[in-house]
């Protein structure tokens, strides 16, 4: 580094230059043909823009896009904010609630790692209660950490082990933290197991915020477009610190066509093909030797423990085929996430691992010798 970039370096905020950045699944590189790392749908649909007002600034809450999301939601347009996808949603969270270098946001890892990353951003201390061996809430141990806490995140199905979250806990949490936090629920994955929803619960708690996307079981990943559903005070909060054109004109486009009823059509046709693949893989999976076991998910990825799976991750990888290694989270040494791309693609991993051995492994392989982040 040089004296210029490293005067540079010194300029920005102190915990801006300890931060390490989420590695998402483009930041990891590889130069695979079958990507399995970033629960993205396997084909891109196919939209034509209708839209030709591209010299003037789009509409700051596209009212298509809101009228038909919030038809689709079962909630009222005056409920839904439209966003760049659920990681801004994510962020205008801690922007509006919380005080920097005073207040918490509390979160359960094993669980998506941008909660983490956008505290520690803004310079909000990101605590942590870990998860019970099941991977479900520790709720007593949430009350005992919220002192101080302003936003509480809570994934349901959980991002990476796949699980629904226990309604009844994510109900006491909401109780218990009325009138000091918010709670976020993460339902990025709803769609494929969409009785599970918790949007109906907003009449009973304003200080609910539901996070949603179009990246992942309406195949828009690229169109980076998500929503925030909650009630209209909690809403008003947030168009306080949202940027003034969050959406471009193409984007407002494709997701009002997304959201046409033919686009919801071919969604839920979509989340049923990847589910019948996902079920086939993971009874597929249980065959193989280097397999130790593989998790039950709602959404459209599996969670699977491997023996050695820092060799089978880089094995894979040296095929051209790209897993999300998990070994760093906590309580998933062994796992690799695997998401449900087509048959043909899921069909090469097997194909992949079955020649692997079962072999004992060490721990302390699983964790180490991966030098994938989560």
């Amino acid at each position: 580094m040089t004296d210029n970039s490293k005067s540079i370096v010194s300029l920005a905020r102190e915990n801006v230059q300890q931060l390490t950045p989420y590695q998402s699944a483009r930041r990891l590189g590889g130069n695979g043909d079958v990507w399995l790392n970033a629960n993205e749908y396997a084909t891109a649909p196919r939209f034509e823009l209708t839209a030709q007002t591209l010299n003037r600034y789009p509409e700051s809450q596209p009212v298509e896009v809101v009228r038909r999301y919030a038809a689709y939601a079962k909630v009222q347009p005056e409920q839904v904010l439209v966003c760049r996808g659920a990681d801004e949603s994510i962020e205008l969270l801690i922007r509006a609630f919380c005080e920097p270098g005073k207040d918490a946001i509390l979160y359960c890892p094993p669980t998506y790692g941008m909660y983490s990353v956008s505290a520690e951003t803004f310079g909000v201390e990101g605590r942590t209660v870990m998860a019970k061996a099941d991977w479900q809430l520790d709720v007593p141990a949430i009350e005992q950490a919220l002192d101080g806490v302003k936003l509480v995140y809570i994934c349901s199905p959980n991002n990476p082990t796949g699980q629904l979250i226990n309604p009844d806990d994510i109900r006491a949490v909401l109780e218990m933290t009325r009138g000091k936090a918010v709670v976020a629920v993460d339902e990025a994955y709803i769609e494929f197991c969409p009785q599970a929803t918790v949007s109906g619960w907003l009449e009973d708690y304003p200080h609910l915020a539901i996070l949603r996307t179009l990246s992942k079981a309406f195949a828009l990943a690229g169109l980076r477009c998500g929503f925030t559903l909650a009630n209209v005070e909690l809403i008003d909060v947030l168009n306080k610190v949202i940027a003034p054109y969050p959406l471009a004109t193409p984007v407002a486009d494709i997701a009002a066509q997304a959201l046409s009823d033919e686009g919801l059509a071919v969604m839920r046709q979509r989340v049923a093909e990847v589910t019948e693949t996902r079920q086939w893989l993971q009874q597929e999976l249980e065959d193989c030797d280097c397999v130790e076991e593989v998790f039950t998910s709602e959404a459209n990825y599996l969670l699977v423990r491997m023996t050695a799976s820092a060799s089978v991750f880089k094995t894979l990888w040296n095929q051209g085929i790209i897993l999300r290694d998990q070994n760093r989270q906590p309580s998933l040494s062994g796992c690799l996430r695997i998401t449900i791309g087509t048959r043909q693609e899921c069909q090469r991993v097997l194909d992949a691992l079955r020649p692997l051995p079962g072999a004992s492994s060490s721990v302390n392989e699983n964790r180490c010798a991966s030098k994938e982040p989560m």
